[in-house]
């Protein structure tokens, strides 16, 4: 029987890999120039750390997680998102004392949901995030929405807009779920079983709801910046004022309620601002100052955040037909002919490798013109030919792939010939 990878997994192969890397690469660029440092916490943690960080009435907890004893009979949970994770390392590494605050961090790491596969979402999910933990402004949540608006159109997707609300404080948030009970309760048997369970245990999430999203009580349910205190609506209304100084297009969605229970204040989602493109939910974060203190830290330390998917990335970027700036290239194919050239190939190799350069030679002897096949398989820069009367001569020819000229170069020269050539490209 052929064994096949998990459901609800992916396969990612070496043409397929490189986009990851360039990615990758390209949000911890963003992130040193927005002065983020990263963060590298455990795949699992206790199971106590995300029923109390995320919330028990989450889908997260209740359907999501991968739970398991270990052999000392710990419950355990493979991560589902990395906020709590990285809350629960600024507690227990005391970074609340470091002379720099806020902490601004940020992670990139596979996330574990057992959810329905589909289009974007898998079981194993990679995520960048990033969390400013310390101190409270509206500065400071601009800053962050404005980095996760930012790195869209970094990768050159343009149509997209940010979908925001503010879900106040806990006791103005706790006034808006009795409003929703009263305003719910009367027919919630037209709603769907999660719904009906939702109710009494955080009708919020009623909200966003994507199987009755169509119903008219969604459509009329009170609007939680009607529920808004002066203090929060100034709150909200400084964000909004930053926003639109960092040129950053967005609207307030009153339905916006984010799926975790620890957010307050801001929340926000990242939208493909386009109607032909089924994809439109990229990335979403929000503002949490109980967690810190619910998790046992700090009380006066508060926190905001963002995560998003690189997998939901990449199908935007298809989506709008944008091709990334991937070097598939390699700088040198050595061609070596007959058994004493291909020795020395090999040391070549393995010289020009040490010295910085990438750099493949032919491992089976195959004939010249296979082995410049080969070379332009690789889409190499130069090769190098070596033979027996090059040995003899101590020299070498490099042969440009794209003009197809010819220099004849000292071997003890070929390393700053390569520089030469490449200089700007290392």
């Amino acid at each position: 029987m052929v064994i096949s990878m998990p459901r609800g997994t992916q396969d990612i192969l070496p043409e397929e890999s490189i986009k990851w890397q360039y990615i990758e690469g390209k949000l911890r660029e963003i992130s040193k120039n927005f002065c983020y440092e990263e963060i590298r916490t455990p795949m699992f943690e206790s199971t106590e750390l995300f029923s109390r960080g995320v919330g028990d009435t989450t889908d997260i907890v209740q359907k999501e997680m991968y739970t398991f004893q270990d052999k000392g009979n710990r419950s355990l949970t493979l991560r589902p998102e990395g906020t709590a994770g990285t809350v629960r390392s600024y507690i227990e590494n005391k970074l609340f004392a470091k002379t720099i605050q806020p902490q601004k961090l940020y992670y990139v790491g596979p996330m574990f949901r057992y959810e329905r596969k589909q289009k974007g979402r898998y079981r194993q999910f990679v995520q960048y995030g990033v969390e400013v933990i310390g101190e409270e402004s509206p500065k400071i949540d601009a800053e962050v929405i404005s980095l996760a608006y930012n790195i869209y159109r970094m990768f050159g997707i343009e149509n997209i807009k940010v979908s925001i609300n503010s879900l106040g404080n806990p006791e103005e948030r706790q006034a808006y779920n009795e409003a929703l009970v009263k305003h719910f309760e009367p027919r919630i048997n037209e709603f769907c079983e999660d719904c009906n369970n939702r109710l009494y245990k955080n009708p919020m999430r009623i909200l966003d709801c994507k199987v009755d999203a169509g119903h008219e009580l969604i459509k009329s349910a009170p609007k939680l910046l009607d529920y808004l205190g002066e203090e929060s609506k100034q709150y909200f209304a400084e964000v909004l004022k930053h926003l639109d100084a960092l040129g950053v297009k967005y609207e307030i969605d009153h339905n916006l309620v984010r799926g975790l229970d620890y957010y307050t204040h801001t929340a926000f989602e990242i939208m493909i601002d386009n109607p032909e493109v089924e994809l439109k939910t990229l990335c979403g974060g929000g503002r949490y100052n109980g967690l810190i203190k619910l998790l046992d830290g700090p009380e006066d330390k508060k926190g905001i955040g963002f995560a998003l998917s690189i997998e939901r990335l990449l199908l935007a970027l298809e989506s709008e037909n944008i091709e990334l700036p991937i070097d598939d290239t390699i700088d040198v194919f050595v061609v070596a002919m007959g058994e004493e050239a291909s020795n020395a190939g090999v040391k070549l190799t393995n010289d020009l490798r040490l010295a910085g350069y990438s750099v493949q030679n032919d491992y089976f002897d195959k004939k010249m013109k296979a082995q410049m096949k080969i070379a332009d398989r690789y889409n190499a820069k130069y090769s190098i030919i070596i033979g027996q009367s090059e040995l003899e001569s101590g020299t070498l020819v490099v042969k440009d792939m794209k003009s197809f000229e010819q220099e004849i170069i000292k071997l003890e020269n070929i390393v700053d010939y390569l520089q030469e050539k490449l200089r700007g490209e290392k």
